[in-house]
């Protein structure tokens, strides 16, 4: 993957490729941006760039064979870590190099891919992956090696936040004293959650979410669709270009995820001195209690946008708010007034407190239930 095939960043790949062509390249980088950036497809090219010695030019002759090596994912002095969990393959102790082939089929097919599409396609439901001890241990072994090419070694450690804690001591002096030309990179979505310990050995880049402009010209060019069309799909995204591809195809999550929010929220309205209604909210944290810890915190994130749409239009940012919902008799304009400044605060936190209890394998049945009494309260709130 090279420089010229990625979407936007300009300030981003210009930074790293003039480090690069200076030969200042720090030996630890974490890569920080929100899903659909493209943090993982300029991890690779920024790899092909130093290890390939494409400086100045990405596609000179001498560097064909490296490339394409690069272009499989297979060149060894290219090396990834993931998140892993147990499957029916892999019963006990999984690890990143487990799963290369999967891993290689996911970053080919969908570079700007989410954790949720990687387990997808892992097949794992009710799980959550982390970098354990075991992919420490790879790491160790592999940097430990003279590279292939006689040059450098790039180690792409993406979602570093599922560095459990074992793990993480045993980067820690990897980190301090690397060895020479030896490169990592980190990848997060979010700064916060990656030990502080790792984060300060690293050098951080931010990464902004992609412009529409810069959507929706790829939408037309790569997947030829028409202007309105890419316009329309670009606004929606937000800056994610994966979410743009999975509203295009119409297989984006979103569609059930919408219907069980309007089941809630109108639960949540009716259960005000309405017992029948508090049965409701019951039944319904029992359904999404039964999906993959993944997928409910994928939903709970799905909601706080919904209420941050809804205070949005309510204060009327009409130009902000880009939710379209399917069911025609749910309208955003009678949902906004019950969004207020009064209850966003208490909402928003019981959200983020459901989420961060669910992350850490709560029981997730009493975790909605106590959310969804709470929104009762909170809906009406003046």
């Amino acid at each position: 993957m090279q420089f010229s095939e990625i979407l936007g960043q300009d300030h981003i790949k210009n930074h790293l490729t003039t480090s690069a062509s200076n030969g200042r390249i720090p030996h630890a980088q974490l890569f920080i941006g929100s899903e659909g950036s493209g943090t993982l497809a300029i991890a690779i090219a920024y790899a092909q760039y130093i290890v390939c010695g494409n400086v100045g030019n990405e596609n000179s002759g001498e560097n064909t064979s490296c490339n394409l090596k690069f272009d499989h994912l297979s060149h060894p002095d290219l090396h990834f870590v993931y998140p892993s969990v147990t499957t029916e393959g892999v019963k006990t102790k999984p690890k990143s190099l487990d799963f290369i082939k999967e891993w290689r089929q996911f970053v080919s097919e969908t570079p700007y891919g989410s954790l949720f599409d990687w387990y997808k396609l892992l097949g794992v439901a009710n799980k959550q992956g982390e970098i354990r001890v075991e992919d420490a241990n790879e790491i160790v072994k592999s940097l430990s090696l003279k590279s292939h090419e006689g040059g450098y070694k790039v180690m792409i450690v993406w979602m570093a936040d599922k560095i459990n804690i074992a793990a993480s001591n045993k980067l820690l002096k990897l980190l301090e004293e690397p060895n020479e030309k030896t490169v990592f990179i980190l990848i997060s979505e979010n700064e916060e959650d990656i030990i502080q310990t790792i984060r300060s050995r690293c050098q951080v880049l931010h990464f902004k979410g992609l412009p529409e402009k810069t959507i929706s010209e790829a939408l037309l060019f790569n997947e030829g669709v028409d202007d309105k069309t890419a316009y329309k799909i670009a606004h929606q995204a937000q800056g994610n270009y994966n979410k743009a591809l999975h509203l295009l195809h119409n297989d984006t999550d979103d569609l059930p995820f919408e219907e069980w929010f309007l089941v809630w929220v109108r639960a949540a309205f009716r259960a005000k001195g309405n017992a029948a209604a508090i049965e409701d909210l019951i039944r319904w944290s029992e359904q999404i209690a039964g999906l993959g810890r993944e997928a409910q915190k994928k939903f709970l994130n799905y909601c706080i946008d919904m209420f941050r749409q809804g205070l949005l239009l309510n204060y009327e940012a009409k130009k902000l708010v880009y939710m379209e919902p399917v069911d025609e008799k749910f309208k955003l304009e009678n949902f906004a007034p019950f969004v207020t400044g009064n209850n966003i605060t208490e909402i928003f936190t019981s959200l983020s407190d459901a989420i961060y209890h669910i992350e850490r394998n709560g029981n997730a049945k009493i975790i909605l239930t106590d959310l969804s009494i709470k929104l009762t309260r909170l809906i009406h709130k003046k």
